[in-house]
């Protein structure tokens, strides 16, 4: 039961909530909205309901608003009939099925029974009412247990807070909230108990994000130090209409002073969060019930119409029009009849006036007899079927162990109940890579300070043991924080396992429902599942670079003893950086007992060897240092600088030549320098001196960090790792310890958070110790980059240093970029007082701002954020989920397309394409970045000739391999060695410019096509695209916000529930935890869910027409008279309850072949993207099928019964029971899985038919005057002709489709065949087989691309990749050489690192004509390495 879980994000949001028009319509037709004022049209109104008691109540403007009682239920006891037969009647075949049964009333064309003919279609509507009714009494249930769960509501009688339910609860309400407790409604925040005004959020009821947010109480409220006073709230509250923007909302308060404050979604606390880490907090109810922002964000389960269903569609027409035939040929037929009497015969009765009926009217009214009598041509049962069978598959495919997470606990959730079968016909997945290919785990990699890089190796062998073990104490001990002698080993273990201890993960990754109890720390979770987002032990534990460990160390000791040889601006450039990281962000600290409450106050430390005087010094000295340096026209200083800038690139420059994790090597370059200078009076001594009262003065806390995105958390615990630790935070003040043991208290002045447009954030604080103030920036390289300070401005010393620092950076950021890495760019600013203040005054005036609020706040933003130097860089891996190659892999095998939509750097996603076998190491690669139209289309042009000739070349190849293959899908890329990626700017031009066609030619050539730098409708964009031109099943797979348009575009959507929230999984049809869940979701299930929906439907049409045509042989021996020779009973009952059985068990449980056979042959999957079960070819042959066994089932009993006296019954019986016996039987043909149900139903079916003819035959003796079937059953049980009829028939009837199959299964056996065979091999020899299989394909589809070889034919490992002999890392250092000489060629200013290389059209070498050369260039142009990659790729 693990929907009772998290109740409350999947079912008080289960049915459609109206959006803002669809409200506004709703309240229209109670006569509500016609009172409001025409001025408050597109805003809201609220004010205190407290001067309006009960007696008032009429008088307040706040009735007009929705009461906070949910009601998702359809139907109510008195409406369900009604409104459940219209909703029935939306139904094509319902409204058919009615209109033949009432057909049957009108006596002249009747043909039989009236009431018989109502039966059918009562019992399926009455199937379908019946579950109907079931899913909204659950629906009734659950919003019963929500509406009467209990909140505190403020009393005027009382004046206290009272007990309420929440359907209680009104707009214009006073709520407190208390720890713990869920919210109600949405409220505005006006008093918490917090006394800097902040009340902590946890969203996860909402968007199954787990790290807590953090709301403001409205400016002007927060200064309360005394209890709030609802009583004394006199202000107006004037916001937007209710709608379902979550991240937006905006109003103000206005004063019975007419003074306005301004307020927005930092105010807002949403109905279904959770209060955390606040002990109270008070708020006024602004929107109740469905106009919440959560009600109005869950729409349910979708209603999407699978390609069967619009198949099954047309073919239903197919039958109407066949049925059309029919009766028309009955209808003449029957005009023929009449017309070839001399004079009327006796059965033909005149009416009172003695006139006849015209044949013409006569063949009229047999027209419509007809139509009565073989409707059930059209099968009425089959949607009920469907349905039911897509209810039994979404059961088994909910239940598969194989797609349960155990660390998440999370199954797969099947959100959209009817396209199951879709699954099995994708021919494009258009997947997201952040989350969904990804982990969305940040790992801290590496980093670059003052231009040298530093490639935490030891960290990197750490995270490749991670999979198997963690590491030991002892391990970790030798590598965490300082490499100290081995008396601090101890404590070095200690310290890990108090404040690097892992926290127990919730094993939901959804939070449990929260109860309302009272107690602050009590609510209905228990202690131990609570989880903290990002904090996941390969996230937390980072192991430090030697080199970095020991300048770290270095500066720390140097400062201490104040040498006057150190490298100011080297010390002053590490210290900053690292407290850069640890405080630009708004990680939480709080402790790691439960429940979590914040660490606001620095937690009490014994007083260190180093006092807050002497770092006071050091910092003055550093200050001075720094300006010294930058600015100062001394010439002596600016000497200085520039010898120890030198020597530090040098001494770079040569560690990258070197083995980084040599020892000797790395203490060679900056250990003997300062040694040679007189550093020997740094000795063991002071070493044990400072570090000793590190570990007298330990952290007596156990901390965990809460932070709002996983790169923020990766960079904290990256500072925790060289001891500049995060110790403590408010809204005012952050404290950080530094590796000396000293806690520096920085006041906070402002913290301008991260948004997508400035794509960075800052925080500026005042430095304790200088005085300083201090902008401190991290973001996008791409954006801190431009932002820099002009180095033109500084001495030229300086000026030369900024610019290599700059030039280094960038050169290694472009390395991480293309390792895979994430980068950011970490940046500083020293303000003077008067610029500060002048920039806090109009940062303050944009605060207050109620109109373009946004639009100045970013103004001023922008304004701080300029003129920046420049710190370093870091690199963070998104390591890449668990079994991702091998998913694509098996995915491409089976013939699915593959894009990657994202909105990450051009160069990571890359070469996350290339690390999850997306790319291929033999693939050519076309790169194209271009904001011109004219460029762009030339370069498609030229790209998709290049492409198509290398085609043409291909193609002989392939004819003389003999690889001609027998069918394509219509995702089958023809060539499987090319790759596109384009970015978000060419995507703009490709849609704006008209150029899809030509773009969609060239992906049609393409192995894979990455979109970088796409948004979220860009990306939606392309899936459309791909499915209005080329008329292919899509899927999307997304676990972000971001994701949701893109998700919706497609035919199927799945969300992946990580680390990004739920809003992908809310917008999603299916719900999975891993990517890797995709092969079995698709190549098992989705196979089996098509194969088996095919046949039962492809069965349903040959059941009906092989049935209703033993009528319609008959009307040729009853001169078209709309008789029949089986009782009507019995026709009824044989749709509805003798064949009704096996088919469904059929359609749910049938394995056509076995699950590991399918996950071992993924080709198998391409049997459904070509619809080789149901197609037209397939619906054709079946339909002629039917004509033929009915003609056998009809004629064989006819001509052994010929010239006999048997009554008309007794001739139709043994037909009937013939008919059933032909039709299971091929049922029975069709089965490939054969278990006790399938048995028992067959048999089964067989005897009620037999037990209901012989009750019904015994007891009906004038049930049906004139004719009855009175003891026919019993008469013929005793008859031998009726046991041979029923034993040959069904053999001769069944024998050509029989033969057909042994005949496929002998020659030219299909795939599906082979699987079918090998299923039945012992499990050994099975695997033998299997391999064969594979490896028969594999050197068939070698040989068809091997030209591909010869561009790397002939090169030596250290040629493709010279890097492998210099560096451990593989692909450490690399550089695309066509970029760097169109880049020289093009624009020698802008460098060869200038982030988008210029386009310049390049033409694909030939296969093995260029690579003597390109290996030439390679060794020659490459300083630390190659890309290894290059040789292949080509930028345009």
């Amino acid at each position: 039961m693990i929907w009772k879980k998290h109740f409350f994000k999947e079912t008080c949001c289960r049915c459609a909530a109206p959006d803002t028009e669809i409200q506004n319509e709703e309240l229209e037709k109670r006569g509500k909205v016609k009172k409001r004022k025409k001025k408050n049209e597109n805003k809201r109104v609220i004010i205190s309901n407290l001067p309006f008691g009960s007696k008032k109540r009429k008088e307040n403007p706040n009735r007009y608003y929705d009461s906070n009682k949910i009601k998702t239920t359809k139907y109510t006891i008195l409406t369900f009939f009604p409104k459940n037969i219209y909703e029935q009647f939306h139904r094509f075949a319902n409204i058919y099925f009615v209109v033949i049964a009432l057909l049957n009333f009108v006596p002249v064309v009747n043909a039989f029974q009236p009431e018989v003919s109502v039966i059918p279609i009562c019992v399926i509507m009455a199937i379908t009412a019946i579950k109907d009714a079931w899913e909204d009494f659950r629906r009734y249930k659950l919003d019963k247990e929500i509406n009467h769960m209990g909140c505190y509501v403020y009393n005027r009688e009382e004046r206290a807070y009272v007990e309420k339910c929440w359907k209680d609860v009104r707009v214009g309400d006073f709520v407190q909230l208390q720890c713990n407790e869920t919210i109600p409604a949405d409220i505005l925040l006006l008093y918490s108990s917090d006394q800097n005004g902040i009340c902590h959020l946890e969203t996860a009821n909402l968007d199954g994000e787990t790290n807590l947010k953090q709301r403001h109480v409205v400016m002007g409220f927060s200064s309360q130090n005394t209890l709030f006073e609802p009583e004394f709230f006199q202000n107006s509250i004037i916001c937007e209409m209710p709608n379902n923007d979550l991240n937006k909302f905006k109003g103000y308060m206005e004063q019975p002073n007419h003074e306005r404050i301004g307020f927005n979604i930092e105010s807002l606390l949403l109905r279904g969060c959770t209060i955390r880490n606040t002990e109270a907090a008070v708020g006024i109810v602004i929107y109740a019930g469905h106009e919440t922002k959560a009600m109005l964000n869950n729409n349910g389960p979708r209603y999407k119409r699978s390609k069967i269903e619009r198949r099954m569609n047309m073919d239903i027409f197919l039958c109407v029009g066949l049925l059309f035939m029919m009766c028309l040929v009955g209808a003449v037929g029957h005009g023929i009849w009449t017309g070839n009497f001399s004079e009327h015969p006796p059965y033909d009765v005149p009416d009172e006036n003695g006139n006849f009926l015209s044949p013409v009217l006569a063949g009229f009214y047999m027209f419509l007899t007809m139509i009565i009598l073989l409707q059930v041509l059209i099968p009425i049962s089959l949607y009920v079927s469907i349905e039911l069978v897509k209810l039994g598959q979404v059961f088994l495919i909910h239940n598969d162990i194989d797609l349960y997470d155990e660390e998440a606990d999370l199954p797969i959730q099947c959100r959209a109940l009817n396209i199951t079968e879709d699954l099995g016909q994708i021919q494009y997945i258009f997947s997201d890579k952040t989350g969904t290919l990804t982990e969305n785990k940040m790992v801290f990699r590496r980093c670059t300070v003052d231009g040298i890089e530093f490639s935490h190796q030891e960290n990197a062998r750490r995270l490749e043991n991670h999979k198997d073990l963690d590491l030991d104490d002892e391990d970790f001990a030798k590598f965490q924080h300082f490499s100290l002698p081995p008396m601090n080993t101890e404590r070095q273990a200690t310290y890990k396992q108090r404040t690097m201890k892992p926290l127990g993960r919730c094993q939901s990754a959804r939070a449990h429902f929260q109860g309302h109890t009272r107690s602050r720390s009590l609510g209905r979770r228990d202690s131990n599942q609570s989880q903290v987002a990002f904090s996941s032990t390969i996230e937390k534990d980072v192991t430090p670079d030697r080199r970095l460990l020991r300048r770290v160390r270095e500066a720390a000791l140097q400062t201490e003893n104040l040498s006057p040889f150190i490298h100011m601006k080297t010390s002053t450039s590490l210290t900053d950086f690292f407290l850069a990281l640890a405080i630009c962000n708004t990680v939480l600290v709080s402790t790691a007992t439960e429940p979590r409450q914040r660490v606001t106050v620095p937690p009490p430390i014994k007083p260190s060897g180093i006092t807050l005087e002497k770092i006071h010094q050091i910092f003055q000295r550093l200050k001075l240092a720094s300006l010294s340096q930058s600015f100062s026209s001394s010439q002596s200083g600016s000497d200085l600088g520039a010898s120890f800038s030198a020597k530090n690139t040098e001494e770079h420059l040569a560690a990258l030549d070197c083995c980084d994790n040599d020892d000797s090597c790395c203490a060679s370059g900056r250990g003997d320098e300062l040694q040679g200078k007189g550093s020997t009076d740094i000795g063991s001594a002071s070493l044990d001196e400072v570090f000793k009262s590190v570990t007298n003065s330990s952290l007596p806390t156990d901390f965990c960090y809460e932070a709002e995105s996983p790169d923020e958390a990766a960079l904290v615990y990256a500072a925790q790792a060289y001891s500049f630790t995060l110790v403590s935070r408010t809204p005012e003040q952050v404290t950080v310890r530094l590796p000396q043991g000293t806690l520096l208290t920085f006041d906070i002045l402002y913290t301008l958070g991260f948004d997508s447009v400035r794509k960075r954030m800052s925080v500026v604080v005042r430095h304790p110790l200088t005085k300083e103030i201090v902008v401190y920036t991290k973001g996008a390289d791409s954006v801190i980059m431009d932002l820099l300070e002009d180095s033109a401005k500084a001495d030229i010393s300086a000026e030369k240093r900024m610019k290599r620092i700059k030039e280094k950076t960038q050169k290694h950021l472009d390395y991480y970029a293309r390792d895979g890495l994430r980068t950011l760019c970490i940046a500083k600013k020293v303000l003077n007082e008067d610029d500060f203040q002048k920039w806090a005054n109009f940062r303050r005036e944009a605060e207050a701002a109620i109109d373009n609020r946004d639009e100045l706040l970013m103004e001023t933003a922008q304004h701080l954020e300029t003129k920046l130097t420049l710190l370093g860089a870091t690199g963070i891996e998104d390591r890449l989920q668990d079994g991702v190659p091998d998913t694509i892999a098996a995915l491409r095998e089976a013939g699915i397309q593959i894009w990657v939509l994202t909105g990450d750097k051009q160069e990571t996603a890359v070469n996350i394409a290339y690390s999850c076998k997306l790319l291929n190491q033999r693939d050519t690669v076309f790169t194209i970045n271009t904001e011109n139209k004219e460029t762009c289309e030339s370069l498609l042009n030229l790209t998709l000739e290049e492409v198509r000739k290398n085609y043409e070349v291909e193609k002989p190849q392939r004819k003389i391999f003999g690889i001609i293959p027998t069918s394509f899908s219509a995702s089958e890329a023809p060539s499987a060695e090319f790759g596109l990626v384009v970015d978000g700017r060419t995507l703009n031009v490709i849609f704006q410019g008209g150029l899809e066609e030509q773009f969609l030619a060239l992906t049609k050539h393409c192995r894979s096509v990455l979109c970088c730098r796409s948004t979220p409708l860009q990306k939606s964009m392309v899936v459309k695209l791909i499915r209005r031109k080329l008329k292919v099943m899509t899927l999307s797979i997304g676990d972000g916000a971001n994701d949701v348009s893109m998700i919706q575009a497609a035919d199927v959507g799945i969300g992946i529930s990580g680390q990004e929230g739920m809003q992908a999984v809310m917008a999603s049809d299916f719900a999975i935890s891993r990517f890797k869940h995709l092969k079995k979701l698709l190549l098992v299930h989705g196979h089996w869910c098509y194969a088996r929906l095919a046949k039962m439907v492809i069965y349903f049409f040959y059941k009906n027409v092989s049935y209703v045509n033993l009528l319609f042989w008959y009307q040729f021996f009853c001169g078209f008279s709309g008789s029949t020779m089986i009782d009507y009973w019995q026709m009824i009952f044989f749709n509805l309850f003798f064949t009704s059985m096996p088919p469904l068990l059929f359609g749910v449980l049938d394995k056509d072949v076995s699950a590991e056979t399918l996950l071992s042959l993924p080709k198998l999957y391409k049997n459904g993207q070509n619809s080789e079960i149901y197609k037209l070819s397939t619906f054709i042959i079946t339909m002629l099928d039917a004509f033929y066994q009915s003609l056998i089932c009809f004629f064989v009993p006819y001509l052994a019964y010929k010239d006999s006296d048997i009554d008309v019954f007794s001739f139709g019986n043994p037909i009937n029971t013939i008919a059933l016996l032909t039709i299971l039987l091929h049922q029975a043909l069709e089965m490939k899985t054969w278990t006790l149900f399938h048995l028992v139903t067959m048999v089964g079916s067989v005897v009620f038919y037999l037990v209901f003819s012989l009750i019904y035959n015994a007891t009906c003796v004038v049930c049906n005057p004139p004719t009855n079937p009175y003891w026919i059953m019993e008469r013929q049980l005793s008859d031998s002709t009726f046991y041979l009829l029923c034993l040959i028939t069904p053999v001769i009837a069944l024998l050509p489709r029989f033969f057909i199959f042994a005949l496929r299964g002998t020659f030219g056996a299909s795939l599906i065949l082979k699987a079918q065979q090998l299923d039945k091999l012992p499990k050994g020899q099975q695997d033998l087989e299997i391999q064969k299989l594979r490896s028969s394909k594999q050197t068939t589809s070698a040989a068809a691309v091997s030209h591909g070889d010869t561009e790397t034919q002939g090169l030596s490992t250290s040629d493709v990749n010279p890097l492998r002999k210099q560096t451990p890392e593989e692909g450490y250092c690399f550089f695309n050489r066509w970029a760097e000489e169109e880049s020289t060629a093009t624009d020698s200013s802008a460098g060869p690192f200038s982030g988008h290389y210029p386009l310049v059209p390049s033409r694909v070498a030939n296969p093995g004509q260029n690579s003597g050369k390109l290996t030439k260039d390679n060794a020659n142009n490459f300083n630390h390495g190659s890309h290894r990659r290059s040789v292949s790729a080509v930028t345009l």
